[in-house]
């Protein structure tokens, strides 16, 4: 009996385990996901508000080669041909600089904001 009542344990907290962890995943597969365009010399948009943990992708739909670079350094690309792309994940809240190290004319900004789970 005290073997039965110890299996039935065993498999009720492997149970939680496992859901616990496909929970952790599930939340991890759907980071947030936001689009930057470079076009005619421009980041559309030019102001993007994002939650942390978001997954900023950028796109040259222009002719000609462009970069991201953050004024703060805190991320850079590498020149960015037609339709190549550039991906960064927004970890910490703040407000983020950026500009095209080939055109510095070219500026925006992405402001991120507490993840919903800290707000």
């Amino acid at each position: 009996m005290a073997r039965a009542t110890f299996l039935t344990r065993m498999i009720l907290f492997l149970g939680f385990v496992a859901i616990a962890l496909m929970v952790t995943w599930t939340r991890a597969a759907r980071a947030e996901e936001a689009k930057v365009k470079i076009g005619n010399f421009t980041f559309d948009p030019k102001v993007l508000k994002v939650k942390a943990g978001t997954v900023v992708t950028w796109i040259n739909e222009d002719d000609i080669p462009h970069t991201i670079a953050a004024a703060s350094r805190a991320f850079r690309s590498k020149p960015l041909d037609t339709d190549d792309t550039y991906s960064f994940t927004f970890t910490a809240p703040g407000s983020y600089e950026y500009f095209c190290s080939l055109h510095p004319h070219m500026t925006a900004t992405i402001i991120v904001e507490g993840a919903a789970s800290q707000m």
